[in-house]
């Protein structure tokens, strides 16, 4: 027990000091290449967070322990939107871009929603195709989630070029780390962001499950919450370094990431059981998900006594699961 409470510790160390200079790469590569720092967040920094929810979705879908893998999805996305955004914006109150009300937003509510049907939907006979009788997401579905991921990131690449066009041909008077720099800075920190989630996810597992919990509330909360710290520290950080676009956008990049790609490669290449509580979850999710938008409605922004709203509702949540 002691051992893995060490490891623990030195998981969190890393996750720390890797998004510390993960968000720094990322930024200045944005500021280098003129590209604007929400379309990074939705991208690259949210892929690099989202690391190991993949990792732990996939291995746990090819082992069969398709709770873990459905479970941490669900679980992770309610983590991101409820308590990174929630203490985010408690430390500062977090502006939100037009875009992201108009266009990021709007699509995260639709895929959480098409991901709802999908399960309950697999309790109606599963127009897709069941396997063995059993209730599953099947690969015929995994393929679609996969398809909307593509066209996901060509629309991202094409907002790119786009901003890019529109950008300003004046030198930049901030002070840059190097090209190379900051490569080495991008790679390190998500190895290290990486290493540390796996370390606080099997340290935390380890811990949970020596305290008698089910694999169901495990992976809705301790491999959950183990594999979002990577957003929470990220967006903090970023938060702190002035990057608000970059930490709402690598939240809401990481929930699309986790459904889109994670559970639409998990599903993919092994059908995933999905249960009751699953479609609970979900619908805790997606209604969630429309309050916090709500939020970002009133004034274009999250204030603090919205964060604080935001992270009960998670401490409701998790006594939910508790009692359940």
């Amino acid at each position: 027990m002691l051992v893995n409470v060490l490891l623990l510790v030195i998981g969190f160390v890393l996750l720390v000091k890797g998004a510390d200079f993960f968000v720094e790469g990322s930024a200045s590569v944005a500021k280098r290449f003129k590209v604007p720092s929400i379309i990074i967040g939705l991208t690259i920094v949210a892929m690099g967070t989202s690391a190991p929810e993949l990792a732990v979705s996939v291995a746990a879908g090819l082992a069969g322990n398709n709770e873990i893998a459905i479970s941490n999805v669900i679980g992770s996305n309610v983590f991101n939107l409820l308590v990174v955004v929630g203490i985010c914006s408690a430390i500062l109150p977090m502006n939100v871009d037009k875009s992201i009300l108009k266009k990021e937003f709007p699509f995260v509510l639709v895929i959480q929603a098409l991901l709802l049907f999908f399960c309950v939907n697999a309790f109606m006979g599963n127009i897709f195709g069941n396997v063995d009788g059993k209730n599953v997401l099947s690969r015929v579905e995994g393929i679609i989630m996969l398809i909307l991921f593509l066209a996901f990131m060509v629309n991202m690449v094409l907002t790119t070029l786009k901003s890019r066009k529109k950008a300003d041909s004046e030198e930049e008077n901030e002070k840059n780390i190097g090209l190379i720099m900051s490569i080495i800075y991008i790679v390190g920190g998500a190895a290290a962001i990486v290493y540390g989630g796996d370390l606080v996810v099997d340290s935390a597992s380890y811990i949970a499950t020596a305290f008698g919990f089910s694999q169901t509330f495990i992976g809705l909360t301790v491999v959950a919450v183990g594999t979002s710290l990577p957003e929470l520290v990220t967006s903090i950080t970023a938060i702190r370094k002035g990057e608000n676009d970059l930490a709402l956008g690598n939240v809401l990049g990481s929930n699309l990431f986790n459904i889109l790609f994670v559970l639409a490669l998990s599903t993919s290449l092994t059908p995933i059981a999905v249960l009751n509580n699953n479609i609970i979850d979900l619908i805790f999710l997606v209604v969630t998900s429309g309050i916090v938008y709500l939020f970002c409605l009133g004034k274009q922004k999250v204030s603090r006594l919205e964060g604080m709203t935001m992270t009960g509702m998670y401490v409701f949540y998790t006594v939910y699961l508790l009692m359940r």
